[in-house]
């Protein structure tokens, strides 16, 4: 698992150093295998002004730049870009600067002129793939500036080993939480700039229900106890802003476009793998889950024709087959800059019937790898309500209706009971018991003393399928 320092400092609202994290993750269960510094070859990158742009004598094609890097001394900088614009911020590598790709800066003249650094292009700083001109920059950082602070790229990802039985740590929630628990500090979720829709609490009206003309359900129950659906109406599918692109590419997650992207945020913060289907390829219109028949084909997203059969769980519309449950959506029904309005599905799929799935179609995703270690049943109404906040942020729209919570839904997790005294006598030390409850009530669960029995009923979280016995609470 992939996980941004600076995301979980947006959780926590506060910052983080690298070692003590690595650290209490080690101590939570969670060791982290690998540490990368992400962009550290841009550290030496400045946020520059150009006060002054001149024709160089002896070159056509050549601007001589007064350039102010910060400090009271002036740059000189000999630019050939024709976008370069006197009051405006450009990236500026100093002399002594390493470039991605190793080039290191030097001062030299150039055809008579002196330029003491580079203004940069975002193809230059592996930013971006305009390399036509230099890069304005729109910050009110002053001159002088890091880069990677003025955008706010500096960061870290950490490869964190997650164990089958804690899926919770699949999500930079999970993750936020338990080290929120470590540093007794509160902790929720980043905020978004400026949400746009007004998303109405879920509605439950059985097993299949109709919102915004597609009729939507699950028809497995077994394979699919719980499915959530959305519809949008209205978006404009392009290219995602900087800060979503930003967050994905921090844990290796290239952007496709807004919509898309929207689900690929919502499984790595929230751990509940999402998909969105483009209403006009739907036929019918129908998104309803149920068992494969013999013979149903379905091309998927990776362009491969594949053969299912009646032990698998897919999702299919009023002709066939458009994803394969937990796993992987079909081609034919993807999202693209055509895409006017979005089916949203929002699901809990049963693990042993993806892992089936997966194994005999020798298919692993992102999605398959959550869905099969367990989601939270519990979670899919804040994940859809968080999914559709990101759409109506980057890509406009408007609901088309109430979402809808279909299938029997989850059932509440039983209750532990919990013993103070054989909490002390398994970890040889006396805990108080309001220890005990503080430590169990920030990691999610729910608390109810009873004193007459010696004893504490726990609720466990439902994001945490490995709390099942009393030793389990103590661990």
């Amino acid at each position: 698992m992939n996980v941004s320092r600076r995301w979980l400092e947006d959780f926590l609202r506060r910052p983080l150093e690298i070692r003590d994290l690595t650290e209490r993750l080690t101590m939570l269960g969670a060791p982290v295998d690998a540490v990368e510094s992400l962009h550290a070859d841009l550290a030496d990158v400045l946020v520059a002004e150009v006060e002054e742009v001149r024709p160089h004598p002896n070159a056509d094609r050549l601007r001589v730049c007064t350039v102010n890097g910060g400090n009271s001394d002036r740059l000189n900088v000999v630019c050939g870009a024709a976008n370069v614009t006197a009051g405006r911020k450009y990236p500026l590598a100093p002399v002594g600067a390493t470039l991605p790709g190793g080039l290191r800066i030097e001062q030299r003249k150039l055809r008579g002129e002196l330029s003491q650094g580079m203004l940069c292009s975002a193809r230059e700083l592996g930013l971006g793939q305009d390399g036509e001109g230099i890069w304005e920059l729109q910050t009110d950082a002053p001159p002088g500036t890091r880069l990677l602070d003025a955008l706010g790229i500096a960061d870290h990802r950490l490869v964190i080993d997650v164990g089958p039985n804690r899926p919770d740590l699949l999500g930079h929630k999970g993750v936020a939480r338990e080290v929120a628990a470590s540093l007794g500090t509160p902790f929720r979720l980043p905020p978004l700039p400026n949400p746009v829709i007004d998303v109405p609490p879920v509605k439950r009206v059985g097993n299949i229900g109709t919102v915004g003309g597609v009729r939507a359900g699950t028809e497995d129950i077994q394979g699919c106890p719980r499915f959530l659906a959305a519809v949008l109406h209205g978006v404009k599918v392009g290219p995602s802003p900087s800060w979503l692109v930003k967050r994905l590419e921090a844990v290796g997650v290239r952007s496709i476009n807004n919509v898309v992207d929207a689900t690929n945020y919502v499984m790595l913060e929230l751990n509940q793998p999402m998909h969105a289907y483009d209403i006009a390829k739907l036929r019918g219109p129908a998104v309803v889950v149920r068992r494969a028949v013999a013979n149903d084909k379905l091309t998927t997203l990776d362009g491969i024709s594949r053969t299912l059969d009646p032990s698998m769980t897919i999702i299919a519309d009023a002709g066939g087959p458009i994803g394969v449950a937990g796993i992987m959506g079909g081609l034919a029904t993807e999202v693209s800059a055509e895409t006017v309005d979005v089916f949203l599905e929002c699901a809990y799929f049963t693990p042993a019937e993806v892992r089936r799935t997966r194994r005999a179609l020798n298919l692993s995703t992102e999605a398959s790898y959550r869905f099969e270690r367990g989601i939270d049943r519990w979670g899919g109404a804040e994940a859809l309500r968080r999914c559709i906040d990101i759409i109506g942020v980057t890509a406009g729209g408007k609901l088309g209706d109430t979402p809808l919570d279909l299938g029997p839904g989850p059932a509440n997790p039983p209750r532990i009971f919990l013993r103070p005294s054989r909490v002390d006598r398994l970890l040889g030390i006396e805990l108080p018991l309001q220890a005990v409850e503080r430590y169990l009530i920030a990691v999610g669960a729910t608390v109810v003393p009873k004193p007459e029995d010696d004893r504490i009923a726990v609720e466990p979280p439902s994001w945490r399928p490995d709390l099942v016995r009393e030793v389990d609470l103590i661990e």
